[in-house]
């Protein structure tokens, strides 16, 4: 229960949402300076992937963390610290001078994320009812779309404009105004909320889920490069002990009734595990995708920051008008249709890139790659939306906060894993291929069908329950 119900109005509401905007943003920004971030701090492919994946799993490690802390200590309070902290962080990106302390900031922005973005479905849930409760969580659903598109374009202006000669700087500093803006109205116009029964927070699980990412991160993104030290190997095998230690101890605070950071009673329901599953293969391709395709078109392709944005413009428009109308084909048909159509229309655009890299090779533009970027997009925007439905359907309303918070850390996990993971696969394909970006490109979206043909399997097999009726419990 709350404190507060007062609605945020249109103010409130347009404050929130460019709090949202403002890392969903920075992700596209990143991935448009790679290349010029290569050119200034000298950086390797691997520390390239480092920047990206530090990010996710700093935001994935601080997310159930930052839920708790919003309903404890207030969520619109959260949300001014985490904008705090995220300016704070892009002006530290920007004055850089070595890609230690650029991979420093990054960690701190990703912490800063993960207080911005509970507090934001939180304080629309408890504070908005009926159509104006759903136009909200459509804006908050669809606004990803925008978010990419602002990104990609403006992110490549800032960079190859070369403002005042900082070059990819300015797409960090770029944040910094912003987040000025929004601390300084937020306090008038975004409500306070809390919970009145503060819920203790599982110090521990959070320590250990921070290990465990970290163990599978290092190796991954260091080891190829490295050649497999013993370390990175002993790191590996680590997940496996502190995955144990980490269930064991959530099993002895479930026991005591209180609240360990991944509930194993909500683990055991075959909703959160098939969503888990659709974290794992869809969120980590997609990061790892646009990873790869941002490298392709500007290291591979020898495009400028800019073209190499707006190449991105179809995609994501195809991405918001597909996450606006998704709620209302999920309403008309079974989630599981929809998440089928998703990844069918999906490994259609994937098949139709490889076919345009294979044609066009080094020659491709934004005009070549937008039908299959379009098919992908729209595809993108109908799993993200089935993602969380499934996922949380068989959640009871009291567990609705653990559930999502289970979600969104693997979510977040695989968004910052997968350019780590399979980054490192698609640099050593590009190697394998002399140099030849286009080509690597090929087998890499080829890996990418087979991931989400097996995602669409194991929907097909589940697709009686998805459909109608309670997933099962699993034993």
């Amino acid at each position: 229960m709350n404190t507060s119900v007062v609605s945020p109005g249109r103010a409130g509401l347009i404050l929130l949402l460019t709090g949202q905007m403002l890392p969903l943003i920075d992700t596209s920004i990143t991935n448009v300076a790679l290349d010029s971030i290569t050119q200034s701090l000298h950086t390797s492919p691997t520390q390239l992937e480092l920047i990206v994946a530090l990010y996710g799993v700093a935001f994935a490690v601080c997310l159930a963390l930052g839920s708790k802390l919003g309903d404890n200590f207030g969520r619109r309070r959260l949300f001014m610290w985490g904008v705090a902290a995220f300016g704070v962080a892009s002006l530290l990106c920007g004055i850089a001078g070595t890609v230690e302390q650029l991979l420093a900031a990054r960690v701190l922005q990703g912490a800063g994320a993960a207080l911005i973005v509970p507090q934001i479905l939180a304080t629309l849930h408890v504070t908005l009812k009926g159509t104006a409760h759903a136009k909200a969580i459509s804006l908050f659903g669809g606004i990803g779309g925008i978010a990419f598109i602002v990104g990609q374009m403006g992110g490549g202006w800032l960079v190859s404009a070369d403002i005042a000669g900082l070059g990819w700087r300015n797409a960090f500093f770029i944040n910094v105004p912003i987040c000025l803006v929004v601390l300084a109205l937020s306090r008038y116009y975004v409500p306070e909320t809390r919970r009145e029964t503060p819920s203790r927070i599982d110090w521990p699980g959070t320590a250990l889920l921070a290990a465990i990412l970290c163990c599978l991160l290092f190796p991954m993104a260091l080891g190829a490069e490295l050649h497999w030290p013993w370390f990175l190997q002993l790191a590996l095998i680590a997940v496996i002990p502190l995955g144990l230690w980490m269930r064991t101890s959530a099993l002895q605070k479930q026991q005591r009734g209180e609240h360990p950071l991944l509930p194993p009673r909500l683990l055991k329901l075959t909703s959160i595990r098939f969503g888990m599953l659709i974290a794992l293969l869809f969120f980590s391709a997609w990061s790892g995708f646009m990873f790869c395709m941002a490298l392709t078109m500007q290291s591979g392709l020898g495009m400028a920051p800019w073209q190499s944005g707006n190449s991105f413009i179809a995609l994501g428009v195809a991405y918001f008008v597909s996450a606006w109308y998704a709620p209302k084909l999920i309403a008309r048909h079974s989630m599981g249709r929809i998440l089928l159509t998703g990844l069918t229309i999906q490994i259609a655009g994937l098949l139709l890139l490889m076919a345009t890299f294979w044609r066009f090779g080094q020659a491709n533009t934004a005009l070549t790659l937008a039908p299959a970027t379009i098919l992908i997009g729209y595809g993108q925007a109908l799993i993200v939306n089935s993602f969380y439905r499934i996922g949380m359907r068989d959640i009871s309303s009291c567990d609705a906060g653990a559930g999502s918070a289970i979600l969104s850390t693997l979510q977040q996990a695989t968004l910052g894993l997968g350019p780590a993971v399979l980054g490192t696969l698609f640099l050593m394909l590009e190697r394998h291929n002399g140099g030849h970006y286009p080509q690597a490109m090929i087998g890499f979206l080829g890996i990418e069908v087979l991931m989400m043909l097996t995602l669409g399997g194991v929907a097909l097999w589940l697709r009686r329950q998805l459909n109608a009726g309670p997933l099962p419990a699993a034993s």
